[in-house]
């Protein structure tokens, strides 16, 4: 006997329960290309301030240095059959650019303070330009929340 989907949420559940995945949830995927399109995948920790999303990992690492060099990500929260997909733009900051307010924010939520460590770290501020979500195949249709930026589901 095929297995019964659930009934598909409404774009206005949708979005609200994407807004609470980024309030709530603590670490996603980050995938970034370096410069020859070489892919690589991390899993990072965020911090999510209503508007932009606040990364942060060793400035040695290769996410570090594909998310300066290429200024752009994709990032992908959930699991397969309940996710969240952004692509947005990354502005990157040093420790001293972030506010002591924002740095203790992130620290809390994330379990971990970058600026205490010995080794650099780098912060990353991604502004969302598209976000996707969905759960299962009769979602699709419907899966933009967002698109160059914009909410196209209003409160």
């Amino acid at each position: 006997m095929p297995e019964m989907l659930p009934e598909p949420r409404t774009p206005k559940q949708r979005k609200q329960d994407t807004l609470d995945r980024l309030d709530h949830d603590v670490d996603l995927w980050v995938a970034s290309a370096d410069q020859e399109g070489g892919p690589y995948l991390m899993p990072l920790s965020f911090l999510w301030d209503g508007a932009c999303l606040l990364l942060s990992t060793a400035a040695s690492n290769p996410t570090a240095r594909n998310l300066e060099a290429s200024r752009t990500v994709r990032l992908g929260l959930g699991l397969t059959r309940d996710v969240v997909l952004i692509e947005g733009s990354v502005e990157t900051l040093a420790s001293e650019e972030i506010s002591q307010e924002v740095g203790d924010a992130f620290a809390v939520k994330t379990g971990f303070d970058p600026r205490r460590l010995r080794s650099p770290y780098l912060y990353f501020r991604v502004t969302p330009h598209r976000v996707q979500a969905w759960r299962e195949v009769n979602e699709l249709k419907d899966r933009d929340l967002m698109r160059d930026g914009v909410w196209l589901v209003k409160d």
